[in-house]
This record gives structure tokens, C-alpha cells and sequence, in this order.
């Protein structure tokens, strides 16, 4: 953490499943490297659950003691989603990690419902760990060309700078249409987007300068195609530990809704996933001559 910077308020949520293991111990190496305040919250949905739980917590919290890592333990009795979203509602924090189980490859929804639910109810970022991430080197943050996905890159970078991560900003510009598709100027370069007053130029250099003043490293990284096959491509070869999406307010401005893209990076994802609230839906753009031809 650097001088001047506010102190992370981390809560790291456990049930006494195997995915919340790993979520205490991504959460806490986090919360060491970041030098977070940290609240472990052990959520007992049944009697004999009690002993687990808490063991499992107090091994947590005297690792996190162990890092100089201010921490305290918490534990409700109850359904784990009323719980969380009664202790984010009472508590201001940060980030919420929590452990996301898989469910098998089928159905509407592959990852388990509970994560759906507390993305939507609570507040705060939320890092998803549904695989065996242990350390954090490469970062890959999703950008639709906007300027809502900034909301995402001071937590992001924050991150990325504890563990010395990289950064990737990615951009995929959708297909054109078929007559389009062969006209000149599309090839994807991005220095001369990067140096262009189009609006996707624009946004992805100052998005790429506001972590590099947070002595980030960063890589801007352009595919065209199909824009969420094209996102899992490079999660499959980027060989990334964690990727950043936004989700935004629903209508009733009570809960929070994922747009495709985030949903499906949450379903496939073999990675940690931090979901941050942005201020527009996240939406696949349409074709733009602008975002491509703007600095010709």
C-alpha cells in the first residue's frame, strides 16, 4: 500500500465449504499484500457446522496476524446470502471474496446461485474464487470502449500493484457487417488507436495512464470477432488468475443485474473473478466506423 492511500476494508466470507477454503486463502494472501483491515465472517447454517467453521477462521485470522494484517472474526447463525448482505448493510467495505462453486456444465446458470444472488444484493465488489488461484501475476480487465469500466480500475490496479500484476485492457470490436468487413483501416494496431482522437483511443489510453500512475504495468490488447468467444479466448491463452467485470443497477435500483458478458465470464471463467459495480450496463457495442477510423 502506498503512502496516503485509504486503508482496504476486505470481508472475506466462509460457510465451511471447500470453495470458501480457497477464498479465505486467496482473500487473506490479498489482504496481507495490500495490508487490508479484514473481517472474516463465518456464516453457521447448521449446529454441527460451528466447530469447522470456526477453526478454519481462526487458522485465517492468525495468518493474517502473522502479516501485520488487522483482522476480526464474525459469526452469524442463518441462510449465508441474508447474512452477507445484513453484514455489508451494517459494515462499509471494500471488496467481499467469497468462494464460488461450480455446477455442472449444463442448465441456465453454470455457476451456483448463491453467486448470483449476492452479486445482486450487495454493494461492494465482489472477487468470486471458483478455482485454485493462490497468487495473482495477470490481470485481464474487459472494456467495452466506454468510460464506465474506469469505475473498476482503482480497485483493479490496486490489486495488480499489491501483487506486482500485470494488467491487460482488452477490447474486442465486434464483427462489421459482411460488406464491410474487407474495407481498409481495419487491422487491429493498436499504438495508432492508442494515439488517436477516436473515442475508443481515447478511453483506452486514459484508462491505461490511470494505472500506470499507479505504477502498474499495463498492456492494451485488441481482438475482433464474436466479442464473448473472443473474451474466454484469451482467458484460455492469457493464462490470467483474475478478470475484471462490471455489473450494473437494475430498474428498481434495489439490485444488481450482469449483462451477458459479465454472466458468462462468471459461468466459465477458471479464474477469480471481481464483478464492480459500473454506472451503465455493460452491453456487446454495436460496429462503430468511429471507434476504428477515428484516427485515420
Amino acid at each position: 500500500m502506498n503512502e496516503g492511500d485509504a486503508v482496504m476494508k476486505i470481508l472475506i466470507c466462509h460457510d465451511g465449504s471447500e470453495a470458501a477454503e480457497r477464498a479465505l486463502r486467496l482473500g487473506g494472501t490479498l489482504a496481507t499484500a495490500c495490508q487490508a483491515q479484514v473481517t472474516l465472517l463465518g456464516i453457521i447454517e447448521a449446529p454441527g457446522e460451528t466447530d469447522t467453521i470456526l477453526d478454519s477462521l481462526k487458522r485465517g485470522l492468525a495468518l493474517l496476524t502473522q502479516g501485520s494484517v488487522r483482522g476480526e472474526l464474525i459469526t452469524r447463525s442463518g441462510q449465508p446470502i441474508e447474512e452477507i448482505v445484513r453484514q455489508t448493510a451494517e459494515s462499509s467495505y471494500d471488496l467481499v471474496v467469497i468462494g464460488a462453486a461450480r455446477k455442472e456444465t449444463s442448465g441456465r446458470f453454470w455457476m451456483s446461485s448463491k453467486s448470483y444472488k449476492i452479486i445482486k444484493e450487495i454493494k461492494p465488489p465482489v472477487l468470486l474464487v471458483a478455482g485454485k488461484v493462490s497468487s495473482i501475476k495477470r490481470v485481464l480487465v474487459c472494456s467495452g470502449g466506454k468510460t464506465y469500466i474506469e469505475s473498476a480500475l482503482p480497485l483493479a490496479g490496486q490489486i495488480a500493484r499489491a501483487f506486482g500484476a500485470v494488467v491487460v485492457l482488452l477490447h474486442v470490436q465486434p464483427e462489421p457487417p459482411g460488406i464491410l468487413a474487407r474495407l481498409p483501416g481495419m487491422e487491429l494496431d493498436v499504438q495508432g488507436l492508442l494515439m488517436s482522437s477516436s473515442e475508443l483511443g481515447v478511453n483506452l489510453r486514459h484508462a491505461k495512464e490511470m494505472l500506470e500512475a499507479m505504477g502498474v504495468k499495463v498492456e492494451v490488447r485488441l481482438r475482433d470477432g464474436a466479442v464473448i468467444p473472443e473474451i474466454l479466448q484469451e482467458l484460455e491463452q492469457g493464462e490470467y488468475e483474475l478478470v475484471v467485470s462490471g455489473s450494473a443497477l437494475s430498474r428498481n435500483l434495489k439490485t444488481y443485474v450482469l449483462g451477458d458478458i459479465t454472466r458468462e465470464i462468471v459461468n466459465r471463467a477458471r479464474c477469480a473473478v471481481l464483478v464492480v459495480r459500473t454506472h451503465r450496463k455493460q452491453s456487446v457495442l454495436p460496429f462503430s466506423f468511429k471507434g476504428w477510423f477515428g484516427h485515420r
